[in-house]
C-alpha cells in the first residue's frame, strides 16, 4: 500500500500515549539527559507553524539521545497564569481558568498531532493549586532568608536574629536596605515585636517597600518593562505612567556578582550572556556625599570617575526621588511639578533610550561639593532613574557628553579638569590621560594616582568611599491582577506575616469581577469571606508572570510529589537541564530570574547545582510570507472591483491588499476561494497572466492582521506531521530567522514517499531482501550515519534533511531493498520522521514500541574508504568511456585490463597504442 500518512500517524500517536513510551524513570543505570523547552503560554489562537520550531528541534535531539543510550527526560507543561486570560475575563466575565483550560486543550491536541516524545505524565500547569503551592512555598523561604555577605550565600533569617541578640547590628554584613538601624544587643532586646519585624523586613530576600512602577490605569495593574512599548501597554495600547506604590520586591541584587560569574560557566549564546552582563551592569567606583545647603540631608552619588569630582557643575536627582518635594524652593515648585507630570508619561525604557532630548528643571536648591566646597545647583532630569544606584547623578560636562549637552542647554559651567582634554567648547572629552588641573589638591596627579588618593581622602573625611555598584535593581514582585499566584502573606497592624506552611496552597478566591475595586484596590479585594485566621487581611496583589517559570524545571523532575517541590533523590539524579531551547526575548527576564531562584535554592541546600541550564539554544523566528492581490483604482483613485495579476500591475494604478495565504498555492490565487473568503470580494473580476492570478509576495512578521498565519493543522491534514517536522528543519539553520514558504513542503513529502517506496515493490507490497548489502549500499548508509550523527550533535538539523534526500536517491538508484541497510536507515531517520519509521520498523519484523530505544547505528569508516575508481578513459584527449578498476592496481595491470576490454578495442580502430598515460585515482589517457 502507498504511504498512508494519516492512518500511520494517528496509529502511532495513540500507541505512544497508551503505552507511555516516553515516560522517563528517575533512577536508571543509563546516563541521564534532560532536554527542556521553554513552556508556552497557552493563548486562544493556538499554534502557528512558527511556534513548534524549537519543539521539533528538541524532540529530534531527545529521540536521538535515547537511541544513543541515554535516559532522557523531555517534559512539557504550560505557563498558564497571565494577563491575556485576565483581559478576556474582564471583557466577557468568563473565569480565566475556563479560558485557560480551553486554550490548553487546543495546544495539547496540536502538540500531540506533531508527534512529540514528551513525557506527559510530568505535565505541569503554573495555575494549578498543586503547582503554585510550591511557588508560594519558595516565596516563603525567600521571606525567611537574608544574604550573608561574609559567607556569600543566603541563610535562614534565624541566623540574623542570633547575630542581633549576640552583638547587635555592628558585625552584620548583609545585603539590605540603606536605612537599616545601628543598635546594640541590649537595644534589640527592648524592641517591640513590631519594631523587630520592621527591621527584619529591611534584610529579607523578599520585602515590601515603596517603589516606582509602571502603572497602567486602564488595565489597573503594574506592568513589567517588556510589557510596554513607547509609553503604552503592549496589550491594549493604553497609556502607562510612573507611579510610587508599596510593592513586594525580590532582592536579586544580592546575587549580582554570582549571576555575573556564573555566565562564564555555562554554554549559552554570547549575545544572551552579554545582555545579562549589561543588565547587571557591574561598575567599580566611589560613593560620594554632597551636603544639601541649609539642610541636614546629604545626597549620595555613585560615580565610576571619582577623579572628575572637581569638575562637577551641577547635581541631578531623579524626578521621582523621595526628597524632590522637600528640596524644591517655593519659586521653583510649579516648574518642578510640571516636569514631574511630564516625566510620568514616559516609561523607564523610553527614558533610558532617549539620549538626544535634553530636559530638566532646577529645584532652586544648592549642594556643597565635598572636595572643593563649591556651591552646585541641584536639578531634576528624566535621564536619572530613582531605582538605579542612588537616584542621583553628578554632572561633569567636560568629561561626559550627556552632561555636556545638559550644561550647554541650561548654560551651566563646563570646567576643564585634565590638561589633555581638548575642544571641550564643542564636545566632552572623557580622556583619562594627562594631569589634573582646576582640581584642588589632586592638581598635577595622573588618573592612576588620583583615584586611590581621592578614595582615601573621602573615607577619612567620611564624605564617601570606594564602592562596587550594580545597575541591576531588585525585582518588583507584585501585580495588581487577579489571574496569578496569591502571595502567602497576611497583614497585622500594617506588617506582613507569612501564612502557616500547612495552609498552603493559599487558593485564588472567586470574585464577581476581574477589575480593581471602585476605590482602586486590586481585584482580590472583591473576594468575599477570604480572610486569614490571624491578622487583618491577605495580601491583595498576586505574583508576577515570572514566578511560576522561575523553578518549573525542578517540578518536572518529580511532578506528582505532594510533600516536596521535588524529592532529594529526583533532584540528585536529574541535577540540571542539559539542553534548554527557547526564545532570546527572555534574556533579562525569565532566564535571569530562573538563575537567581536556582542559586537561592542551592544556598538553602534544596538543590545541588549553581546554574539551572547548562546549554541554551535560541531558535530563530519563522517569519510570515505574505501574499497580496492588487486592486485597480479608477482615474479618480476610487477602488474598482477588478484585481490585476502581479506581473501586469505596472500598467494600472493599484492598491496592494493582503490576502489569506491559505487560499494561495505557489503564489497562485484560488479565484473561487478568494470570492468566498470575504463578502466584499464575491463579485471580483480578474486580469490574469497565462490564465493564472499571480500574487505579490513580502516577508513580514506572522500575524492574523496580515492573513499570513499558517496553521500546522492544515499542513498536517495535507502532508502529515512527519513532513511538517522535516520541512521546518529544512527551512534553514535552527538559530537563524527565516521566512515560511509553504511552496517547498511538497518536496519533503515526496522524499518520505520515496523512502517508503524503498521497502515496497511496484504493487506496493512490502518486499525486503535478507541478502548481503553491496559496497555501494554500505557506503551510502555509513555516509548518512556519520552525517546525521555529526549534524545532530551540533544542532545542524537542516543539513541532515538534505543528506537524507541524497541517501534515499542513492539507495533508489541502487535498487536497494536489503534489510540490513533499510533497518538502519529507519533508526537514523526516526528522530526526524518518527511515525513513518515506527510503521516500517514493525513491518521489518520488530516489536512495536522498541524503535525509540533501539541502538543508533555505529559508523564504520572502512565503508567510506574507496577501493575502486571509475577511471575516465580518453583516446587522443577525447573522453570515450569509464572503466571501474581497483585502486590497488599498478600501471602494467591497468594496461593489461584496458587492452583486454572489448568496448575499448572498438575505439582503437585496430591500431596499437603509442603511449598510455595513467594517473592513479584520476585518469587514463591513450595516445594512438
Amino acid at each position: 500500500m502507498d504511504y498512508q500518512f494519516k492512518e500511520i500517524e494517528q496509529k502511532w500517536q495513540k500507541f505512544w500515549a497508551d503505552n507511555q513510551t516516553f515516560k522517563a524513570e528517575s533512577n536508571s543505570e543509563k546516563p541521564k539527559y534532560y532536554v527542556l523547552d521553554m513552556f508556552p503560554y497557552p493563548s486562544g489562537a493556538g499554534l502557528h507553524v512558527g511556534h513548534p520550531l524549537g519543539y521539533i528541534a528538541s524532540d529530534i535531539f531527545s529521540r536521538y539521545k535515547r537511541l544513543k543510550g541515554f535516559n532522557v527526560l523531555h517534559p512539557m507543561g504550560y505557563d498558564s497564569f497571565g494577563l491575556p486570560a485576565e483581559q478576556y475575563a474582564i471583557q466577557t466575565g468568563q473565569h480565566p481558568a475556563i479560558t485557560t483550560e480551553a486554550n490548553i486543550a487546543t495546544y495539547r491536541r496540536q502538540l500531540d498531532q506533531i508527534g512529540f516524545s514528551f513525557d506527559w505524565s510530568r505535565e505541569v500547569r503554573t495555575s494549578e493549586p498543586s503547582y503554585y503551592k510550591w511557588t508560594q512555598w519558595i516565596f516563603m523561604q525567600l521571606f525567611n532568608s537574608w544574604y550573608n555577605i561574609e559567607n556569600d550565600k543566603a541563610e535562614d533569617i534565624s541566623t540574623l536574629i542570633e547575630k542581633f541578640n549576640a552583638s547587635g547590628s555592628a558585625d552584620v554584613k548583609a545585603v539590605c536596605d540603606e536605612d537599616v538601624k545601628s543598635f546594640l544587643p541590649s537595644d534589640w532586646a527592648t524592641f517591640t515585636e513590631e519594631e523587630k519585624q520592621e527591621e527584619l523586613l529591611k534584610y529579607r530576600l523578599t520585602y515590601l517597600r515603596e517603589s516606582t512602577v509602571n502603572w497602567c490605569p486602564a488595565l489597573g495593574t503594574v506592568l513589567a518593562n517588556d510589557e510596554i512599548k513607547d509609553g503604552f501597554s503592549e496589550r491594549g495600547g493604553f497609556p502607562v505612567e510612573q507611579k510610587k506604590m508599596m510593592q513586594w520586591s525580590m532582592r536579586i541584587t544580592a546575587y549580582a556578582d554570582r549571576l555575573l560569574q556564573g555566565l562564564d560557566t555555562i554554554d549559552w549564546p554570547e549575545p544572551i550572556k552579554e545582555m545579562q552582563r549589561n543588565w547587571i551592569g557591574k561598575s567599580v567606583g566611589a560613593s560620594v556625599k554632597f551636603q544639601v545647603e541649609g539642610n541636614d540631608k546629604q545626597i549620595e552619588v555613585f560615580t565610576t570617575r571619582v577623579d572628575t569630582i572637581f569638575g562637577v557643575s551641577y547635581l541631578v536627582l531623579a524626578p521621582e526621588h523621595e526628597w524632590v518635594a522637600e528640596l524644591t524652593t517655593a519659586e521653583q515648585k510649579q516648574d518642578i511639578q510640571n516636569y514631574i507630570s511630564q516625566t510620568k508619561k514616559k516609561s523607564e525604557l523610553d527614558r533610558m533610550a532617549d539620549t538626544k532630548t535634553v530636559s530638566g528643571a532646577f529645584t532652586g536648591t544648592y549642594v556643597i561639593n565635598p572636595v572643593s566646597g563649591e556651591r552646585v545647583q541641584l536639578w531634576i532630569a528624566d535621564y536619572v532613574l530613582a531605582g538605579y544606584g542612588t537616584g542621583a547623578v553628578m554632572g561633569v560636562p567636560s568629561g561626559d557628553q550627556r552632561d555636556w549637552l545638559f550644561a550647554t542647554h541650561f548654560n551651566l559651567p563646563i570646567i576643564q579638569i585634565l590638561d589633555a582634554q581638548q575642544d571641550i567648547e564643542t564636545q566632552a572629552d572623557p580622556t583619562k590621560e594627562g594631569k589634573y588641573i582646576n582640581s584642588g589638591f589632586i592638581n598635577g596627579l595622573t588618573y592612576k594616582e588620583a583615584v586611590p588618593f581621592l578614595n582615601n581622602w573621602l573615607e577619612e573625611k567620611k564624605a564617601g568611599k570606594a564602592k562596587v555598584n550594580f545597575r541591576q535593581r531588585d525585582a518588583i514582585f507584585g501585580r495588581q491582577r487577579y489571574w496569578g499566584e496569591p502571595i502567602p502573606v497576611y497583614f497585622k497592624d500594617g506588617l506582613p506575616y507569612l501564612v502557616k506552611e500547612e495552609e498552603l496552597p493559599l487558593i485564588l478566591p472567586e470574585i464577581d469581577k476581574y477589575l480593581p475595586t471602585e476605590t482602586g484596590e486590586p481585584p482580590l479585594a472583591r473576594a468575599e469571606n477570604w480572610t486569614p485566621k490571624d491578622g487583618d487581611h491577605y495580601e491583595l496583589s498576586t505574583m508576577p508572570g515570572w514566578a511560576g517559570s522561575s523553578w518549573y524545571w525542578y517540578r518536572y523532575m518529580d511532578a506528582n510529589n505532594n510533600n516536596d517541590f521535588a524529592s532529594k533523590e529526583a533532584i540528585e539524579y536529574w541535577k540540571a537541564v542539559d539542553l534548554y531551547i527557547g526564545g532570546s526575548e527572555h534574556a533579562t527576564g525569565h532566564l535571569l530570574y530562573s538563575r537567581f531562584w536556582n542559586k537561592f535554592l542551592k544556598d538553602l541546600g534544596y538543590t545541588k547545582e549553581e546554574e539551572p541550564f547548562k546549554k541554551l539554544i535560541n531558535q530563530g523566528m519563522i517569519q510570515g510570507r505574505s501574499n497580496f492581490v492588487y486592486r485597480i483604482n479608477d482615474e479618480n483613485g476610487k477602488p474598482t472591483n477588478t484585481y490585476v495579476s502581479a506581473g501586469l500591475r505596472k500598467d494600472y494604478k493599484t492598491t496592494a491588499l493582503h490576502v489569506d495565504v491559505n487560499i494561495v498555492e505557489n503564489d497562485t490565487l484560488d479565484l473561487n476561494k478568494f470570492k468566498t473568503w470575504r463578502e466584499e470580494y464575491s463579485n471580483a473580476e480578474f486580469i490574469l497572466e497565462g490564465g493564472k492570478y499571480i500574487c505579490g509576495v513580502e516577508v513580514e512578521k506572522m500575524s492574523k492582521s496580515k492573513f499570513n498565519v499558517v496553521n500546522p493543522d492544515d499542513l498536517i491534514e495535507r502532508y502529515g506531521a512527519d513532513t511538517l517536522r522535516m520541512y521546518e528543519m529544512f527551512l534553514g539553520p535552527l538559530e537563524q530567522s527565516k521566512p515560511w514558504n509553504t511552496n517547498g513542503i511538497e518536496g519533503v513529502f515526496k522524499f518520505l514517499r520515496k523512502f517508503w517506496r524503498l521497502f515496497h515493490n511496484e504493487a506496493w507490497e512490502f518486499t525486503v531482501s535478507d541478502a548481503e548489502p553491496t559496497k555501494a549500499e554500505l557506503k551510502s548508509l555509513h555516509k548518512i550515519i556519520k552525517k546525521v550523527q555529526d549534524d545532530i550533535e551540533r544542532f545542524s538539523f537542516n543539513t541532515s534533511v538534505s543528506s537524507f534526500m541524497i541517501a534515499v536517491n542513492e539507495l533508489t538508484d541502487l535498487k536497494s531493498n536489503k534489510r540490513s541497510i533499510l533497518q538502519d536507515m529507519v533508526v537514523i531517520l526516526s528522530p526526524y520522521a518518527p511515525h513513518i519509521c515506527e510503521e516500517l520498523w514493525i513491518q521489518l519484523g520488530n516489536e512495536a514500541g522498541t524503535l525509540s530505544y533501539a541502538e543508533f547505528p555505529i559508523f564504520n569508516p572502512e565503508h567510506l574508504v574507496e577501493d575502486e575508481f571509475a577511471y575516465p578513459v580518453s583516446v587522443n584527449g577525447k573522453m570515450k568511456m569509464n572503466l571501474n578498476l581497483s585502486l590497488t592496481l599498478a600501471q602494467p595491470e591497468v594496461e593489461a585490463i584496458l587492452l583486454a576490454n572489448e568496448q575499448f578495442q572498438k575505439f582503437l580502430d585496430g591500431k596499437a597504442p603509442k603511449k598510455i598515460i595513467f594517473v592513479k585515482g584520476k585518469i587514463i589517457n591513450v595516445v594512438i
